[in-house]
């Protein structure tokens, strides 16, 4: 059986020393109190996933369905679309293949008319599904992809169009479960309490990771492991403190009051290197608020060694690395005997050597630079490994956020944007917004051709 483990062995490099390892340890009570009770009373459900039974019933009865398509085409953004791309990156990497001929998802989550367009122009709706991911129900660039979709559906379809789509929404409220009531379409709850960047390991990930025939079930498994001893009444201190989502919460605190204000999630597992863009979306949105918070920052080994590196170890020193290493990967091709001298040392060797060298020599040379550095390494890249993998950020996102005083759990200031966005298509119900814009654009311009 394989392990995964946390190294701490860089953790207190540069401004940072080991007597800061416990640091804020006077407040772990405290937060191990509050944790049990906001899991008891269902404001922390990716933890302990109390839909999990109701997930897997629906999950189980929609898969032959599913099945039958050939092509998903996923309307949704942010949370409703990064954490599903990293699974399908992870654990369908055939899709990215050369002559691949099975099932293909599409994640549309952006506003991009070409894009779609050309989507629509080349899928044949007959075999395609089209699944729509809004917990509100009223995300506008979600909503608007769904009307031209639709449209689509119906243009190709007819009378039927409505069997080719599923809504993923609030069980009760907002216009995409008016959708489901009045065409009679299929649809799975996103739970109460379960904000989009939280919200993978539910029917927003696992309803395209069942089409795809990602073991789904072992990500719940791996998810749970790692939260169920933080879900008992007899949760206390010492539990707390021994936990690893504690001592990264810890850490990342004592990095901001040290001034390390970016946070680097360097990946060394190319096939999980999505998972970078799934946690900046998890990290950024919950913990950047009141002027506090740190700043995530993806990067993925081996590539950005030869482009963004060199910043993090001679530019600024205001860097903390999370580094994702896994010691078994695909070994590979073998390298032939007849190599060049220059490059004799390779001979008879796999190529997955040169990854597993290039991860060692990446992470001394941060070690040397005194980088603050904790290596996450899980022992298999299985979907069980990824769903530990996932509680375990997530469960230290929101440690993070109670240690800096903040509500990591909403998201203020990417509202405000919406706001202003559905005042300037002329929504209804934003007449401060639309002052604001009127002020706005009103500004004198300051303009320079290039």
């Amino acid at each position: 059986m394989t392990t995964n483990t946390i190294d701490w062995t860089g953790a207190w490099n540069g401004r940072l020393s080991k007597k800061d390892e416990r640091r804020h340890d006077s407040r772990c009570g405290q937060l191990a109190t509050h944790l049990y009770k906001e899991i008891d009373s269902n404001k922390l459900p990716f933890i302990n996933l109390p839909y999990r039974e109701e997930l897997e019933k629906e999950l189980l009865k929609h898969s032959p369905w599913l099945q039958s398509f050939e092509h998903m085409l996923l309307l949704g953004i942010g949370g409703s679309a990064l954490g599903t791309r990293a699974l399908q990156r992870a654990f369908y990497p055939e899709q990215d293949m050369p002559n691949h001929t099975g099932k293909h998802l599409w994640i549309s989550d952006n506003v991009d008319a070409g894009t779609i367009e050309e989507w629509l122009t080349r899928l044949p709706a007959e075999k395609t599904v089209v699944v729509v991911i809004s917990k509100s129900g009223g995300t506008i660039e979600t909503i608007a992809q769904y009307f031209i979709a639709r449209e689509w559906l119906k243009q190709h379809l007819g009378d039927t169009w409505a069997d080719h789509i599923m809504l993923i929404t609030d069980a009760q409220n907002g216009y995409l479960r008016e959708e489901v009531n009045r065409l009679g379409a299929r649809s799975m709850p996103v739970p109460d309490n379960l904000g989009g960047r939280y919200s993978v390991l539910s029917a927003v990930g696992l309803v395209p990771a069942a089409f795809l025939g990602i073991n789904w079930k072992a990500l719940l498994d791996g998810a749970m492991s790692v939260g169920n001893c933080l879900c008992e009444r007899e949760c206390g201190e010492r539990t707390m403190q021994d936990h690893p989502a504690w001592k990264i919460a810890s850490w990342a605190k004592t990095l901001m009051e040290e001034d390390y204000n970016i946070l680097l999630f360097f990946t060394y597992i190319p096939a999980w290197a999505s998972f970078g863009d799934w946690f900046a979306q998890l990290w950024a949105e919950s913990l950047g608020k009141e002027g506090k918070g740190s700043t995530p920052l993806p990067a993925k080994g081996v590539t950005d060694q030869h482009s963004t590196q060199q910043l993090y170890l001679g530019g600024p020193r205001d860097k903390g690395c999370l580094y994702l290493t896994c010691p078994n990967q695909p070994e590979g091709m073998t390298f032939a005997d007849d190599l060049p001298e220059k490059w004799s040392y390779l001979r008879g060797e796999k190529f997955g050597t040169l990854l597993q060298a290039e991860t060692l020599g990446s992470r001394m040379a941060f070690g040397q630079t005194e980088t603050p550095l904790v290596e996450i390494r899980v022992g298999e890249t299985t979907e069980t490994e990824a769903g530990r993998l996932i509680a375990l950020l997530e469960i230290a996102t929101v440690l993070t956020g109670w240690l800096l005083e903040i509500n990591p759990l909403n998201q203020p200031h990417v509202e405000l944007g919406k706001r202003l966005a559905n005042a300037r298509l002329g929504a209804t119900g934003y007449d401060e917004e639309s002052k604001q814009l009127e002020h706005f654009l009103g500004r004198e311009p300051d303009i320079q051709e290039f």
